[in-house]
């Protein structure tokens, strides 16, 4: 719905391939390509909670529980763990087509999921050929983060647990400034 890629061979990530990613994908984003009509074109701004919806409704389809709450990066985090191997999507699995385009929206959809949570907005650039690895967040508090570039990383290595990073912002938002939505019991 959001980036159609053409099927790649999948290779292990880096930062040059995910550049080279991006920069083909982004002829084929019919939001960010040159249009025949005379209508504006889309921002990468504008792109990212569309793609994080996407998958939201993507991930709800096959049992995550992807709400944009707090607790749904554990979900995320599951999805992971059951979707990818060594670094690697498993053979038929939910990762294994169209990799660019999913870890592109798991990385949006967790990074809505905080900038809902604790405030704040993207920092984006449309002329950027990376633009869609090197979109950041910078939350409420100042905090800055690049929730795409931690999915990539996430993929690599499940050392790098998605939920730790999440509650890792967290503690470092002043609890002054920060009121919980949700209430406990």
């Amino acid at each position: 719905m959001y980036l159609y890629v053409i099927a790649w061979g999948f290779q292990m990530m880096t930062r040059r391939f995910f550049g080279l990613l991006a920069a083909i994908a982004a002829g084929f984003l019919p939001s960010r390509a040159t249009s025949q009509t005379t209508g504006p074109s889309r921002r990468l701004e504008d792109d990212i909670p569309v793609a994080a919806q996407w998958i939201s409704n993507a991930l709800q389809s096959s049992g995550y529980c992807a709400d944009f709450t707090p607790q749904s990066i554990s979900e995320v985090e599951r999805f992971f763990r059951e979707q990818t191997k060594d670094g690697e999507p498993i053979s038929g699995g939910l990762m294994s087509q169209d990799i660019g385009p999913r870890l592109f929206a798991l990385g949006c959809y967790c990074g809505e999921m905080l900038r809902r949570e604790l405030g704040g907005h993207w920092l984006t650039n449309d002329d950027d050929p990376e633009g869609e690895i090197n979109s950041a967040l910078e939350v409420g508090s100042g905090i800055t983060c690049w929730p795409m570039q931690r999915v990539m990383k996430r993929l690599r290595s499940s050392e790098d647990d998605l939920v730790a990073w999440a509650e890792g912002i967290r503690r470092d938002f002043p609890d002054e400034e920060f009121k919980p939505t949700t209430t406990t019991r």
